[in-house]
């Protein structure tokens, strides 16, 4: 009589791409705190010592502070997406906080180093149609303002947290994108681009690992997008009405 021989069960396959527990599905977001580095690193290395460390003229020290600050942020997005990974829970809330107290100090810095800088370059540098470009920093700075107030107020709820966290991070790259070939995004209103792309990602993320898109993108690209349009519009144009409110603000 011959033994019978049980089945062997194979063991799942690991996708990389997707479904849930891929590796897209794992590792994405800690994969773009790594890409907004690399974008800040690639785009402020190409303007940083012109214009901060030996300037012509030296430029407001509020720069020095929000440029810190800004740096100070990234990497606590690099360690709270990798504390995730990690599975350190614990960590990733008590530093939360620590995170949270740097966005509501980024806010009201980022407005007033946006303020300070439009009224030097026009005044100091006497580079022309300064005040229309307010549009853009008030606007990245709206964008990342409200993203992670959403983000705090859904901190249980880790979905759209990360989200939130992540949108919100894209909100302040513009700047960094824009530098990366400075004279032609300038010339060519591409500075949102790189943004847009990494937003796009996460949309793609979504659809390979949850075969859906989240309601964060599902409801805010589509208006961050479109509202591009409408600041692009006053910082290339300057017209009148936004012109004479950005001298009242910067003057």
């Amino acid at each position: 009589m011959i033994p019978s021989v049980s089945p062997t069960v194979a063991a799942p396959r690991l996708s990389l791409f997707t479904g849930r527990n891929s590796l897209l599905d794992r590792y994405f977001y800690f994969a773009m705190s790594l890409v907004s580095a690399a974008a800040v690193v690639a785009g402020f290395s190409q303007t940083v010592d012109e214009r901060l460390l030996h300037p012509d003229i030296a430029p407001p020290r509020i720069l020095w502070v929000h440029g810190f600050t800004f740096s100070a942020w990234i990497l606590i997005f690099i360690l709270q997406s990798a504390l995730v990974r990690t599975r350190n829970v614990k960590w990733h809330r008590a530093i939360g906080w620590v995170a949270a107290a740097i966005a509501a100090i980024m806010v009201p810095l980022g407005v007033m180093t946006a303020i300070r800088m439009v009224h030097f370059e026009t005044y100091s540098l006497h580079m022309p149609h300064r005040y229309a470009f307010l549009a853009v920093p008030f606007f990245d700075i709206g964008v990342f303002g409200l993203c992670m107030a959403l983000a705090i107020c859904w901190r249980k709820s880790p979905e759209f947290h990360r989200r939130l966290v992540f949108f919100a991070t894209c909100g302040l790259l513009v700047a960094a994108f824009a530098r990366m070939d400075h004279a032609y995004a300038r010339q060519h209103n591409l500075s949102y681009v790189g943004v847009d792309l990494m937003l796009a990602l996460g949309i793609c993320r979504d659809l390979l690992v949850n075969r859906r898109i989240h309601t964060v993108y599902r409801v805010g690209v589509p208006l961050y997008y479109v509202a591009q349009f409408g600041v692009i519009y006053l910082a290339a144009t300057g017209p009148d009405w936004w012109v004479r409110i950005g001298r009242a603000i910067a003057d």
